[in-house]
């Protein structure tokens, strides 16, 4: 036999012996760190050396250079430690944040600057913007776009405005009766009316007539707290002063100046105290009051806000 027979033989063999030897290391001197992984990724790992192995077998010498070389370069260059802190596997531990929507924001006016421009794209727009949202506290705005030439923007209001006083007349109803009816829950209730009816009252967006029915509901759950020895305490200064506002805005004078004497009964060091008084006498046109309680506001200790002293300033 010859010489170059007998040594491509050898290779065959040690190469065959080195792919076996790969394929029982791969399966069994690995076993125990397969043994912490999953059923599925122990038989793909099989799979692998077993693929390598007959590749090895096919490509004699090459194959093994080849995939020896391959480890080496991992081992050298590419092997180290990743740094999974900041990641997050966990899809319950994502949070996804809605962005704003920027270009339709700044393309975006108030609803009185839009009726005097009258730019009947952006005014339909705003109107559906509105209706999707709350609209208690845009009523009085609502209210402009009735008198609208488009007649498309003034239909949209009235449907607004339609269902938003549906709504008011039959939630404040319903609380009104519950405070009514009395009960352990009367005084809250009538504390809900309050908070409730003075943020659509504010904006005075129903007629002469039905805004002085509404006042009345309020001032009614004012009287009931009043009245009551238990529950007194839960007229706030902030009711009473939403109270004598509004009862101002119907020239009930004779009930504001009642109301004045409540709150200043009830709070004497509070700056609404001076406030409801002054707008009293200044609507009653009495000088000699509204200076009287000018001169002891500004002989108090009561820390004053900037529209207070922007009137002291203009009436010293």
């Amino acid at each position: 036999m010859r010489t170059e027979r007998v040594v491509f033989i050898c290779i065959l063999v040690l190469n065959a012996l080195a792919a076996c030897l790969y394929f029982v290391w791969g399966c069994m001197v690995q076993k125990s760190s397969r043994e912490r992984e999953s059923r599925t990724n122990t038989s793909m790992t099989r799979s692998g050396y077993a693929l390598k192995s007959i590749i090895m077998l096919l490509c004699p010498v090459v194959g093994l250079l080849f995939f020896a070389l391959s480890r080496l370069i991992y081992l050298c260059l590419f092997r180290s430690e990743v740094d999974l802190e900041d990641v997050i596997f966990g899809k319950d531990k994502v949070v996804a944040e809605r962005k704003a929507e920027e270009e339709r924001e700044r393309n975006r006016v108030p609803l009185e600057e839009a009726l005097a421009v009258c730019d009947k794209n952006s005014l339909r727009d705003l109107m559906l913007d509105i209706i999707q949202g709350n609209v208690d506290n845009t009523l009085s705005s609502i209210v402009l776009a009735l008198n609208s030439e488009d007649t498309e923007t003034s239909h949209y209001a009235a449907a607004v405005l339609r269902d938003a006083f549906n709504d008011f007349r039959l939630k404040s109803q319903e609380i009104y009766n519950a405070m009514e009816r009395g009960g352990r829950d009367a005084a809250a209730n009538a504390c809900l009316l309050i908070e409730y009816m003075n943020g659509i009252l504010s904006q005075e967006v129903f007629t002469d007539m039905e805004q002085n029915s509404f006042v009345e509901m309020m001032e009614e759950a004012c009287s009931y707290l009043n009245e009551s020895e238990e529950d007194r305490h839960l007229l706030t200064c902030e009711y009473l002063e939403w109270l004598i506002v509004r009862l101002l805005h119907i020239r009930r004078y004779g009930s504001v100046k009642r109301w004045c004497e409540v709150i200043e009964e009830m709070y004497p060091d509070e700056l609404a105290t001076y406030t409801v008084q002054l707008k009293l006498y200044f609507s009653t046109q009495d000088r000699t009051h509204f200076f009287d309680v000018l001169n002891r506001l500004k002989q108090s200790n009561i820390v004053i806000d900037r529209d207070t002293l922007d009137l002291i300033r203009v009436f010293s």
